[in-house]
């Protein structure tokens, strides 16, 4: 496939929001923030394991496939990308046929769909997502409960201060002093649109960020950078007292 060739392509799939490199031809050239997202990678791609041969990879909500890409070329032995937008999704395969990238898969599923896959990956990348969601927890909570089988590279836009307040284990009913703190654990819900995208639901601060992680069986290993998080599975608080809130059926059991 020649230039122009590829040009008339990435046209006819666009708008792109991941300005890739299709052997010289650039999918977003204009892009709002740059080169995106390679410039955001570059600041936190400390945080990925430089070789991850013979790992998996699932890239959640990877769009046009940058993250999924960039993960087969540390040496991921499979990487899969799903998406819940069949335009990204033709993105990434197109620039996947371009790339000649083996071992990329792509596959139209949301997050709360990821008990059908049936299997855990080494690396699950969930970056850019989480704000963009009515029901964040329980996807944190499927991930954990499915999928995460070691490491999970993680990110989600916040607001606020950078500090955390220090939590007790217990609080008691007539408290209140904690609640007025502006580092305390938060979540502000966006009833209508955020930077004008009806579909931005919250805006978290860091302290909130971290205790959802904690509380779904997530362990920062590090960061925060760019506001990406390493972390890798821990015990789920509480899982002694059973199944959390709300599953979808798991593959193994037959819906109730």
């Amino acid at each position: 496939m020649n230039a122009t060739q590829i040009a008339q392509r990435v046209e006819g799939l666009g708008p792109w929001f991941h300005n890739l490199d299709l052997n010289g031809i650039r999918t977003a050239p204009g892009h709002f923030l740059g080169d995106y997202p390679a410039d955001k990678f570059a600041r936190f791609s400390h945080l990925v394991p430089e070789d991850l041969t013979g790992k998996t990879v699932l890239d959640i909500g990877c769009n046009a496939g940058f993250y999924s890409f960039e993960m087969r070329r540390r040496g991921a032995a499979r990487v899969l990308g799903i998406d819940m937008d069949a335009r990204y999704l033709a993105q990434a395969r197109f620039a996947a046929e371009v790339l000649g990238e083996d071992g990329v898969e792509f596959r139209q599923m949301g997050v709360y769909d990821v008990g059908r896959l049936g299997e855990r990956f080494d690396l699950v990348i969930f970056m850019g997502v989480l704000y963009h969601l009515r029901h964040p927890l329980l996807a944190l909570d499927l991930i954990r409960e499915h999928v995460a089988g070691d490491m999970m590279l993680f990110q989600t836009l916040t607001r606020g201060p950078d500090t955390v307040a220090e939590h007790a284990e217990d609080y008691d009913f007539s408290e209140d002093a904690h609640f007025q703190q502006p580092d305390w654990p938060r979540m502000a819900f966006i009833e209508r649109k955020w930077a004008h995208d009806w579909t931005n639901w919250w805006v978290p601060n860091r302290a909130g960020v971290e205790a959802m992680l904690r509380a779904s069986g997530f362990a920062v290993e590090a960061g925060p950078a760019d506001e990406v998080y390493l972390c890798r599975t821990a015990e789920v608080p509480f899982a002694n007292y059973g199944p959390h809130v709300v599953y979808p059926a798991r593959p193994e059991e037959p819906a109730r």
